[in-house]
């Protein structure tokens, strides 16, 4: 689902406080998304909606004018009538929710990069970051791979490089795609754009928060 801009968020050892922590689910228990994975099925229908906290904590969805609590049996209604078979809204168990990475790294010239060669805005939304970084060189935020970076109160371990699928090329919740990136970064950066971090210290990070990256060793 379409997400929302945070001025300010915790971390925790899971990664954004609250983050992903929803999921529509099928009958056969696997989550909704654009992509069919071991844990995840392709339920495309649900990318029409969008998912924010509302004051107090409250988890909140909306399509259109339409909004409903996280909980209300009214939006399991609602999105089995769009997919057209049973789903309901569990919150995280046994099974994680999240992908492969904790947190979603990007620099703002990886993203400048990647519209300028492959067209469309440089919108962080399509790559779903978590993180968006104010960077001059394209793609350095790859180089940091194994290093501590530090914002906020918290501190991030950059992991890898992530590997990129169908998403990107998909409309979120008036994210527009008219543009496809995939072919593109499959050709020319081995379908990477990003970086995957795990939580090394949890804490708060804020919308102009400095950002220090850890020398090597």
């Amino acid at each position: 689902m379409g997400g929302e801009r945070l001025n300010a968020v915790d971390l925790d050892a899971r990664g954004l406080v609250g983050d992903r922590w929803w999921a529509v689910v099928d009958e056969d228990g696997r989550f909704a998304s654009g992509k069919s994975t071991r844990r995840f099925r392709r339920r495309d229908t649900v990318l029409r909606y969008a998912a924010s906290t509302a004051p107090g904590g409250t988890v909140t969805l909306r399509r259109g004018d339409r909004t409903w609590a996280v909980d209300d049996p009214a939006l399991a209604a609602a999105l089995s009538a769009d997919e057209g078979l049973p789903l309901v809204l569990r919150e995280e168990g046994e099974v994680p929710h999240q992908d492969d990475g904790a947190v979603t790294v990007v620099g703002s010239a990886t993203l400048a990069w990647i519209a300028d060669r492959l067209g469309g805005a440089p919108d962080p939304r399509r790559l779903r970051a978590n993180v968006v970084l104010a960077t001059d060189e394209p793609f350095v935020e790859e180089t940091w791979t194994g290093r501590t970076l530090a914002l906020g109160t918290a501190a991030l371990t950059l992991v890898e490089p992530a590997p990129r699928c169908r998403m990107v090329d998909l409309e979120v919740d008036g994210s527009p795609a008219p543009h496809r990136w995939l072919p593109g970064l499959t050709d020319l950066r081995d379908g990477c754009a990003a970086v995957y971090a795990d939580v090394a210290s949890p804490g708060r990070v804020a919308v102009g928060d400095r950002v220090e990256v850890a020398a090597d060793g």
